[in-house]
């Protein structure tokens, strides 16, 4: 499917987006293997979380769903069976490499794979700590999907995670709950936190320290009531529209706040976005809010270190407002991005290139030049979703219409963007 996008004159509107992808994700997972029911409500629509109650499906556990509403019943830690055939993640990295830590505990074999995209994810970051663990993990040249996983009894860890990642942290934890002890990860730097919030919420006995998690095994998980907020990393996009389009006004309710994520909205504000937060509430351990956003002339500047980290699947949207900034934008620190659905360096860079501005592609990062005007073309999502709605509001500024190839590679995390896009601009 390819997508038709002119110009516009102005973002306007209130809106409310889809529910957060990553905590859904985690929800559904830790109620499969809580005792009893679990009700989520505002459940991710995307194709990715998806995928992830497929996998749990077919260990055994009862899903039901109504609208964005799931409900999970869970059978305890103990209660998955064998899957009657391969587990399919799709192209979510995220349910492969979360999903392995609770397969790695499982007294069956399990074979986890995904589409052409995830099967060139590189694995390894979860096969090193299971193995550790006691779990026999074989992989495709060592590395990719598909993972053969035989489980057993682990054992407790205490591990540093080489690079900060979420998934990587969240797989250990989900294999720490099976051990008879205490398991420990450190991260150099502190990435998203919702598996600790989450597990805390469903029960566990898990501590958090700087950026040290005690995690003691075993604990008994109860089925509870979940509500999941916004996901701030989808509103990133209306959110750079708003400010880049002039005469913008915009207002996003019911976003997600979570300190480790709201990085995003502290970069904009200092690059002089006029961005204000309303109604703050908490809901499952998690701060929810109205964001309200006017266009604004933005600096640009510099994204690296433990910023880069926490805005990694941002880059791509904030390529974007680097372009249009006064100073540009430089991203150093996000080799990452090269192991993502795509090379995003490489296909940012290449789209922008095919709208007349002339990035710098870095090993681990890019420069964008800024004040520059974006031509009408057509560009490729190289079937990646942020590519895809990245470049959607690239051509918003365009001086003429351009096409999104392949733009419903953009349902993997958001099937309503275009629908919310065309909303807002109308």
């Amino acid at each position: 499917m390819h997508e038709r996008i002119s110009p516009a004159t102005r973002v306007s509107g209130e809106i409310c987006l889809p529910g957060d992808k990553s905590i859904s994700h985690r929800y559904a997972l830790i109620a499969a293997i809580a005792e009893g029911e679990s009700r989520i409500h505002d459940f991710s629509t995307g194709a990715d979380c998806h995928s992830t109650l497929g996998c749990v499906r077919a260990l055994g556990i009862d899903v039901e769903e109504q609208g964005t509403e799931v409900i999970i019943r869970g059978r305890g830690l103990d209660g998955l069976t064998r899957p009657a055939a391969d587990l399919d993640a799709g192209n979510s990295g995220s349910t492969i490499r979360m999903l392995s830590g609770i397969l790695a505990a499982q007294s069956f074999p399990s074979r986890i794979m995904g589409d052409a995209s995830l099967s060139r994810r590189p694995m390894e970051r979860v096969m090193k700590p299971l193995a550790e663990m006691g779990a026999s993990i074989s992989a495709r040249e060592g590395r990719f999907p598909p993972l053969e996983i035989h489980g057993g009894k682990l054992r407790p860890i205490d591990y540093t995670l080489p690079v900060p990642s979420a998934q990587v942290k969240s797989c250990v934890l989900f294999a720490g709950l099976y051990g008879n002890g205490t398991t420990v990860v450190r991260e150099p730097l502190r990435s998203r936190d919702h598996t600790e919030i989450a597990l805390r919420e469903f029960g566990a006995e898990i501590r958090v320290e700087r950026r040290v998690i005690t995690l003691e095994g075993r604990p008994r998980l109860t089925g509870r009531e979940l509500f999941v907020p916004s996901d701030l990393s989808s509103a990133a996009f209306f959110i750079v529209a708003a400010l880049l389009v002039p005469g913008s006004e915009l207002v996003i309710r019911g976003v997600g706040l979570n300190p480790t994520r709201s990085t995003l909205l502290d970069v904009l504000v200092s690059m002089g976005a006029s961005i204000r937060i309303l109604e703050v509430t908490e809901k499952n351990g998690e701060l929810i809010g109205q964001i309200s956003v006017k266009s604004s002339r933005l600096r640009g500047g510099v994204i690296e270190r433990g910023t880069t980290a926490a805005l990694i699947d941002e880059i791509p949207v904030l390529a974007i407002l680097g372009a249009a900034s006064e100073e540009g934008l430089t991203v150093r620190d996000a080799a990452e991005l090269r192991v993502k659905e795509t090379d995003r360096i490489a296909t940012v860079a290449e789209n922008l290139r095919r709208m007349g501005i002339a990035p710098e592609e870095l090993p681990d990062g890019i420069c964008i030049p800024g004040r520059q005007q974006f031509r009408a073309a057509a560009v490729d999502s190289f079937g990646d979703h942020r590519i895809a709605m990245a470049f959607s509001i690239a051509a918003l500024l365009a001086d003429g219409p351009c096409e999104i190839r392949d733009a419903d590679a953009a349902s993997v995390s958001f099937p309503e963007f275009f629908r919310i896009l065309r909303q807002v601009t109308a």
